[in-house]
């Protein structure tokens, strides 16, 4: 019996990690509602920040539009190769400041590992305007 309860306790924590790890885009989108002031994610228009479009598989710093506006500890993280994977990003969305010391975005971060992952589900689905 203690078996069977272990098992399915098991089987339902495997479930609970898969789902959260690839997020939901439709979550995402709304939680990216709070990053819209400063990025665009459906188009490849700058903003304050660099366009999302694209983002997950990018090398930092290298959105050539907004090229003359990156910090240099952006820059210098691209030159070193950070490409924004998914973990990457699920860093740099919990704690900018601490993933690319010196860089200027000023939100503090997400709190919530759900938002984070939903955020990140949203930027690999490419969204349309």
């Amino acid at each position: 019996m203690l078996r069977a309860v272990s098992s399915t306790a098991l089987f339902l924590l495997a479930g609970s990690l898969a789902a959260h790890a690839g997020g939901d885009a439709a979550l995402g989108k709304k939680v990216f509602n709070r990053c819209i002031a400063c990025h665009e994610a459906a188009t490849d228009r700058d903003k304050v920040g660099p366009h999302l479009m694209g983002v997950v598989g990018r090398t930092a710093g290298s959105a050539e539009s907004f090229a003359d506006h990156y910090s240099q500890a952006m820059k210098d993280a691209g030159a070193a190769g950070l490409v924004w994977d998914e973990a990457n990003l699920a860093e740099y969305l919990k704690a900018p400041r601490q993933k690319v010391p010196g860089n200027r975005m000023a939100f503090t971060g997400l709190s919530s590992d759900d938002d984070i992952a939903n955020v990140i589900a949203y930027l690999k689905a490419d969204p349309k305007p």
